[in-house]
């Protein structure tokens, strides 16, 4: 992938969805919501500062993240189905 997002902007893939619940009940694709925890591809240089600095993100690549049901814009890059998100639409980062 040749992509570099600016700024706070974060490149990311969602992660598989769920197609069995607890109970062993196959959901089929109608019924699944796309998934909200996504693996971290590539992360733009951080936010610019009213002073000129950069703030770097909390974020690098490889990091596994929770974001906002309705947060980023939905991208197609080499087949792909990928999400770029400002780093305010992140909630969490997993501890993996």
């Amino acid at each position: 992938m040749n992509l570099k997002p600016l700024g706070d902007k974060i490149v990311v893939e969602r992660m598989e969805a769920i197609t069995q619940t607890a109970g062993g009940i196959f959901l089929p694709g109608s019924a699944q919501e796309k998934p909200q925890e996504a693996k971290v591809l590539a992360v733009g240089p951080g936010r610019t500062l009213e002073n000129g600095t950069v703030a770097p993100l909390d974020v690098k690549e490889g990091d596994v993240v929770l974001f906002s049901k309705y947060g980023g814009t939905e991208i197609t890059v080499d087949g792909k189905e990928l999400l770029i998100l400002k780093e305010s639409d992140i909630l969490a980062k997993s501890g993996k």
